[in-house]
């Protein structure tokens, strides 16, 4: 069996959130953080994007990818939170799908007939992180639409958590 290497360009793109993470409530004015929003953006997509175009695609990208994003995202809405940008139901909204995803994950493990199921990264996960990121724009950029986004973030965490629970449950189901 051969061993996948961690050392790869997407991968570094991946963990470069886990700077940009710490680096966010470090900085302030809407500007540098504005550069990092965009940067994690950027990176987000860049790095799936080079892994699938160089063939790099690996378990441990999969799974550094979005553990990276949910850090990124956590770090800047905490740091939202914490200046008082946005309320503490805003912060849950924003949450909820990597709140209920990650309480999820941990049930599935801990259930043996659900622990062969591979978790995949699904559409509808990927739109809520978009949204997330445009909620940040907009924390930085257009105060405005950020109660609007933030309703359209809660509605499609609740499509995604849906469609996560509906796949596992359809996966746990295939014959083996």
């Amino acid at each position: 069996m051969r061993r996948e290497s961690w050392v790869t360009v997407p991968n570094a793109l991946s963990l470069s959130r886990l700077v940009l993470a710490a680096a966010f409530p470090a900085v302030n004015g809407p500007g540098p953080r504005l550069v990092l929003v965009a940067l994690a953006s950027a990176s987000d997509w860049l790095d799936g994007w080079l892994a699938r175009r160089g063939g790099t695609i690996s378990r441990g990208g999969a799974l550094l990818d979005p553990v990276t994003d949910r850090v990124f995202v956590l770090a800047a809405v905490s740091t939202f939170l914490y200046e008082g940008a946005l309320t503490s139901a805003q912060y849950f909204v924003l949450l909820s799908r990597d709140l209920l995803t990650a309480v999820g994950f941990l049930v599935a493990r801990g259930i043996a007939w659900l622990r062969p199921v591979e978790f995949k990264a699904r559409l509808l996960g990927k739109v809520v992180t978009a949204l997330q990121l445009a909620v940040l724009f907009a924390l930085l950029l257009r105060r405005d639409l950020v109660a609007s986004l933030i309703v359209v973030v809660g509605v499609a965490s609740a499509a995604a958590i849906a469609d996560y629970t509906l796949a596992l449950w359809r996966a746990r189901a295939r014959p083996a």
